[in-house]
C-alpha cells in the first residue's frame, strides 16, 4: 500500500530513505542511460531500483514512494513493453503514490504533431490514482538511434534532484 502524502513529506523532510523504482524500456540504449542517471541522482535520498517494463510487475509498485516511467517516443507513443506494464497496473493501485514521466525524443517539427511518450505514461499514471511528483519531461536524441544530445544526462540528475526538492516543500 503506498504512503499516505503527510506520510512520505514525513519521510523526506526528516531523511528516512525514499524508495523509488525507475522502469523503463530502451530501443537503443539512449533511454536506459536516462533511467540510471535519474536513479543515480536521486541515489543519496532513497533507494531507487532500476527495472526494463518487461522485467518489472505490479507487486513492485506496492511498497515504493516513488513511481518513474520512461520511454522512447515511437509515433507519439511509449514502447509496446512501457504500454503493456502500465496496462498490467491495476485501476487506483497507484492511489496517492508520487509519480512521473520521461522519455527521449527526436528534436524535429513532426514529432510534435503526434505528441510524446511522456504525456502519454503521465496520463496513465493519474488514471491509475497517480500524484504528480514532476512534470513529464523529454530528452533529446541527435538522431533515430541517438546518441542523446550532449548535456541530457546532466539534465536527467538536475531533473531528478529538482522533483526530490519540490516533493519536501
Amino acid at each position: 500500500m503506498s504512503l499516505s502524502l503527510l506520510e512520505m513529506r514525513h519521510r523526506i523532510v526528516h531523511s528516512e530513505p525514499m524508495k523509488v523504482l525507475v522502469v523503463y524500456d530502451s530501443a537503443h540504449g539512449n533511454t536506459e542511460k536516462i533511467a540510471r542517471a535519474v536513479a543515480e541522482a536521486i541515489g543519496p535520498s532513497g533507494k531507487a531500483r532500476v527495472l526494463r517494463a518487461g522485467e518489472a510487475n505490479t507487486a513492485d509498485v506496492k511498497a515504493i514512494d516513488l513511481l518513474v516511467v520512461g520511454s522512447p517516443t515511437l509515433g507519439g507513443r511509449p514502447t509496446p513493453a512501457v504500454q503493456e506494464f502500465l496496462n498490467r497496473i491495476p485501476a487506483e493501485a497507484l492511489r496517492n503514490l508520487r509519480v512521473t514521466s520521461f522519455d527521449t525524443r527526436m528534436k524535429m517539427f513532426i514529432a510534435r504533431l503526434f505528441g510524446y511518450a511522456a504525456d502519454r505514461i503521465a496520463v496513465t499514471l493519474k488514471e491509475k490514482g497517480g500524484i504528480l511528483a514532476r512534470a513529464p519531461e523529454g530528452f533529446i536524441v541527435r538522431g533515430r538511434e541517438g546518441p542523446l544530445a550532449d548535456g541530457e544526462i546532466e539534465r536527467a540528475a538536475a531533473w531528478a534532484k529538482a522533483m526530490l526538492q519540490g516533493m519536501k516543500k
